[in-house]
């Protein structure tokens, strides 16, 4: 059996207790999107053996994640409610694709993973589950067990294996697409996170001018440098808005299982790439594509964040996004300061600002002055004719 394994608390006891109270024969899989540094699999691995797995591999779809799912969101600039650029969300789909292929690979019978029955983590692991490994069986023993990280510890101490599971005020999710923070005031409505709260302070101070390039909507440069690999470019914008503690917030949203969350989160490179791409694309889009794009966007979000990647529409919305983004070239300006950042440019050879037939507010070069008058007369016509009829309507505006 394979057990989506992260190295927390719930995995490790899952991993024990089915391979030394089930006899099972366990691969504990770990799956990367990103988030890992080397020494933490490591750990992983050594941890894996000795709680008894008789396989550990490490599963990096680093590169699967952005070519099939971080690239679209920056296509559609992708912010669930405005606000939160779905870092964990999308991880999750990744990372229970992998473990299902690797499954279906070794032809496991069973599919285990920690998530409680509290959250949105147990809805992506098991639909994914379901569609890819029909047949079977998953097991969540600390969702179907309630247990108590207390409970799940003293198993574990009492088998001979000891590590640091001490709860602490905040839980963090470290991944390429962002940090979410979890828990101490953000589960008191009325309050935000305090500087204490987050692993990325401003060591810069000042302002620093930043340049990302894009090409046909994906990113290809940072200040100049060119990057055929996309996962380091994002890195790259990472430290750069890191240094100043840019991309932090607090996302309020509705959850697969219908209660409300609330995470902190801290996003430098997500919410200057997406800044940046979103001012491209209104120099270089028309008025419909921006207006389209962004319909189609938000539903890519939403699917995504509630398990429904698997759902055949989501590749007919990233045709539609990767079709919008043939003109999306350029070059973006934007200005760094501590907590924050703002975009000051961009240089395309597709802008559609610089045109033959006038500049807004200065003059007109492709209609005369009666011709402007006419337009104004014709697209007043509806209202013109609903008011003659409602005269009695205008007294109360």
């Amino acid at each position: 059996m394979v057990v989506a394994f992260s190295g927390g608390l719930d995995t490790s006891y899952t991993v024990m207790y089915l391979a030394k109270e089930k006899g099972y024969e366990v691969h504990a899989a770990c799956a990367d999107t990103g988030g890992f540094s080397a020494e933490q699999l490591k750990t992983n691995e050594e941890n894996a053996y000795k709680l008894g797995a008789t396989k550990y591999v490490t599963l990096d779809v680093t590169k699967d994640y952005y070519d099939k799912s971080l690239k679209y969101m920056v296509y559609g600039n992708v912010l669930r409610n405005g606000t939160y650029p779905i870092s964990v969300s999308s991880e999750r789909i990744f990372q229970a694709l992998a473990i299902a292929r690797y499954a279906n690979e070794i032809g496991a019978d069973a599919i285990a993973h920690g998530s409680t029955g509290a959250g949105n983590d147990q809805v992506r692991f098991d639909m994914t589950f379901l569609v890819l490994c029909p047949g079977v069986e998953i097991i969540t023993l600390t969702r179907d067990g309630n247990l108590s990280r207390q409970e799940e510890v003293d198993y574990l101490n009492a088998h001979g294996f000891s590590a640091d599971f001490t709860k602490l005020k905040y839980s963090y999710n470290v991944g390429l697409w962002g940090t979410s923070i979890c828990g101490g005031e953000i589960l008191d409505s009325r309050q935000g996170l305090p500087e204490s709260a987050y692993l990325k302070h401003p060591v810069k101070e000042g302002e620093e001018t930043v340049t990302l390039g894009f090409d046909h909507g994906e990113i290809c440069a940072v200040n100049g440098k060119p990057y055929t690999d996309k996962v380091a470019a994002i890195q790259a914008v990472e430290a750069l808005g890191a240094a100043y503690a840019v991309g932090r917030d607090i996302h309020v949203g509705d959850t697969i299982i219908g209660i409300k969350g609330r995470v902190g989160f801290e996003a430098a490179a997500p919410m200057m790439i997406i800044s940046a791409h979103k001012l491209l694309e209104k120099f270089t889009l028309s008025k419909w594509q921006q207006y389209w794009k962004d319909q189609v966007a938000n539903w890519y979000g939403m699917f995504l964040h509630e398990s429904q990647y698997l759902e055949p529409v989501m590749r007919d919305i990233e045709a539609m996004l990767e079709s919008s983004q043939r003109n999306v070239t350029g070059t973006v300006t934007l200005k760094l300061r501590p907590y924050g950042f703002e975009t000051v440019g961009v240089d395309s050879p597709n802008d559609l600002v610089k045109n033959r037939l006038g500049e807004y507010g200065e003059g007109a070069k492709g209609w005369t002055s009666e011709e402007a008058k006419g337009f104004i007369k014709v697209s007043a016509t509806p209202l013109r004719a609903y008011y003659m009829a409602h005269k009695d309507e205008l007294d109360i505006l």
